[in-house]
């Protein structure tokens, strides 16, 4: 019979309209600024730098290797290495960055940066809201504003912070061990 194919994409589709109102998974409808979708855990956006102890200068994890700045590919990465040393969370003297900037308004998400960083010093975050009031400089954010605590980090991957963390501490066991 002619048309027997038009009738079943017509019952497929008519199946799939009427089960949309009565199936508690396929009301996919959020009322945006009020309800928010929860993201996945995998979800990743912008980079940040996340820090141990109380202060984020000291206890900052990146020692300005400068290795994610030559490795992002449209080069919005910016550091100056310190001159100095300073003390981390532990005491041991370490470079710092004086100066890490990352202009998000190049940023394409690629994760190159945590992937290329040896010291676990930048992760991807989950903030896409960045829109700002301000015309000029509003998407370069600088060190002050990229650096946020482990425990933050701890709570948007919860998982892929413990084996970081799990990864960090038995790498300082295996230094501080005699030889």
């Amino acid at each position: 019979m002619i048309g027997t194919g038009v009738l079943k994409g017509m019952a497929v589709t008519m199946r799939n309209f009427v089960g949309s109102y009565f199936e508690e998974d396929r009301l996919t409808t959020v009322q945006y600024p009020e309800e928010r979708a929860p993201l996945p855990e995998n979800y990743r956006n912008f980079p940040f730098l996340p820090f141990d102890g109380e202060d984020p200068h000291a206890g900052l994890r990146c020692v300005a290797c400068k290795i994610c700045e030559k490795e992002c590919p449209p080069q919005c990465i910016y550091i100056v290495k310190s001159e100095d040393k300073k003390p981390d969370y532990i005491g041991k003297p370490q470079f710092y960055p004086k100066v890490f900037n990352i202009d998000i308004s190049v940023c394409m998400s690629c994760q190159i940066c945590v992937e290329v960083c040896p010291f676990e010093a930048i992760k991807m975050d989950k903030v896409f809201e960045l829109s700002r009031q301000e015309r000029f400089d509003a998407l370069l954010m600088r060190k002050s504003d990229l650096a946020k605590s482990n425990d933050y980090y701890h709570t948007i991957h919860p998982t892929e912070a413990a084996e970081v963390d799990a990864n960090l501490a038995a790498a300082a066991a295996a230094k501080k061990k005699p030889a």
